[in-house]
């Protein structure tokens, strides 16, 4: 079955233009700023949940426009697995997970660790935790906390960093890195 989405693509149509563009997309570290301003032709994440078992791997953005389809699902995976409640997360988030992937020149997806958290959750995690912001980005739907196993926390952190986007945490103990697009900003946890 062939979907197409509100622009007329349709998720082959979409993949092979991937195919064909992935190397010439593919943004380095002096150009991720630009990357995330829109200078690349087509945007793509990668991920999967340990708590769900969920695989996604889609292209989210083609040409200047977020594909409605795609950002819904990415929204449906970041969920609250503990909820199962989805918000709509905020796409300079994504732009900064997708950009720091691609900088990293990796095919491996992220390893999603938490989304978006409801309140609740939120409460529960941070009464059990230090390290758990009481008012929390992620539950605006603007943060991600990620891992990959080809990669180092540090290195992690860095590609997020060269995005001059957000704000990256580095927690070596836990073995992940938060990411967000809130203030311009730092810190190891």
């Amino acid at each position: 079955m062939t979907h197409k989405n509100s622009s007329g693509f349709t998720r082959r149509g979409l993949l092979g233009a991937f195919a064909a563009t992935a190397v010439a997309a593919a943004p380095t570290y002096s150009n991720a700023a630009g990357f995330l301003r829109g200078a690349g032709d087509i945007r793509r994440i990668a991920m999967h949940s340990g708590r769900t078992g969920e695989r996604l791997n889609t292209i989210y953005w083609i040409e200047g426009e977020y594909i409605a389809e795609a950002v819904r699902e990415i929204n449906v995976h970041m969920r609250d697995w503990r909820t199962g409640e989805a918000v709509q997360m905020d796409l300079r988030t994504i732009d900064i997970m997708s950009a720091a992937l691609n900088l990293m020149d990796t095919s491996e997806p992220y390893l999603l660790l938490s989304g978006y958290r409801s309140p609740q959750t939120n409460r529960m995690l941070s009464a059990s935790s230090r390290g758990v912001a009481r008012n929390s980005l992620h539950m605006r739907g603007q943060a991600a906390d990620l891992r990959l196993t080809s990669r180092t926390t540090a290195q992690i952190a860095n590609a997020a960093i060269a995005c001059r986007a957000g704000g990256v945490g580095r927690y070596n103990g836990s073995n992940f890195v938060h990411m967000d697009c809130g203030d311009v900003r730092t810190w190891r946890g």
